[in-house]
């Protein structure tokens, strides 16, 4: 399919009409008008609704969304990774989330290049539903995330176990913070937890959080490995008697895409995972 179609009949949702989508492509308005009567006409299916007030999307046209915002991926994760760089002939594509790139991700990023010497190597972090997602369609080789999803074909696996424990700052234990682990947690904690279940001040990420309390003190929930060299130091100290919740990591691929080179560096990923125990959050570079 034309690819021109795909992207004509994204703008046209982004947007909400025709006009709209013309304007942001640099086409007539008949040109786009053509375009979707051309790729109704290939699928069977009426996309939109249109009138005055612009386009609505059918519940086809709704359905086609996944499938059109795919082929645009897919075909820019082809032009960004062909040709391969120079004696490199092979790909692996790792993904994480954000909370696991310091130091894990980046402790397998420098094993994979310093063992698969033969391979181009891409890196991407993101949420977990977008890596599962990647994952699914063969653009992720493989990803790391705390909440895997399960489907025909996909390998998951369980690579370490870690705790969220609440800490905080001895000196100034509050206030309290709450940092979004996803919604397994959310569930857990409030119920554990009803007389926090509305922090006065949260953060979507922990290590942002982690240096919001070392610097201007409260107390949080975070994960036993990232708080650890802070809790020996005294710099913050853990509450006593406050609950505990279990938070693993999981390593999520597809065993279609599997292969030597991969399961290498899922090897690697394993003996990284043993000899690491303290993962600070360090953003600041070492010179």
């Amino acid at each position: 399919m034309d690819l021109d179609l795909a992207r004509t009949f994204l703008e046209i949702v982004r947007y909400g009409s025709l006009v709209g989508a013309a304007e942001k492509l640099h086409v007539t308005q008949t040109a786009v008008t053509a375009r979707v009567h051309k790729l109704e006409s290939l699928l069977g299916v009426t996309l939109f609704i249109r009138n005055r007030a612009g386009a609505r999307l059918t519940p086809e046209g709704e359905a086609f969304v996944v499938y059109a915002n795919q082929l645009l991926q897919t075909w820019e994760a082809a032009r960004r990774d062909l040709p391969r760089p120079e004696g490199l002939h092979q790909l692996l594509h790792i993904g994480g989330e954000v909370s696991l790139c310091n130091p894990l991700i980046l402790n397998w990023a420098k094993a994979l290049r310093q063992h698969l010497t033969t391979h181009a190597l891409r890196i991407q972090i993101s949420d977990a539903e977008q890596l599962l997602r990647q994952v699914e369609m063969g653009l992720l080789d493989a990803a790391l995330v705390y909440q895997p999803a399960y489907w025909p074909g996909v390998q998951v696996e369980q690579l370490l176990e870690e705790k969220l424990i609440q800490i905080r700052r001895p000196e100034q234990p509050d206030p309290y913070v709450y940092i979004e682990w996803g919604e397994d947690f959310r569930r857990q904690h409030d119920a554990a937890l009803p007389d926090k279940a509305r922090a006065a001040i949260s953060f979507n990420l922990g290590p942002v959080a982690l240096h919001y309390i070392l610097e201007n003190g409260g107390s949080g929930y975070f994960r036993t490995r990232v708080v650890k060299s802070y809790l020996d130091s005294g710099a913050l100290e853990r509450v006593p008697k406050a609950p505990e919740f279990s938070y693993p990591t999981y390593l999520v691929y597809s065993r279609e895409r599997d292969c030597a080179a991969l399961q290498e560096g899922i090897a690697l990923l394993r003996e990284i995972v043993k000899q690491d125990s303290d993962w600070s959050q360090r953003w600041e570079p070492e010179i």
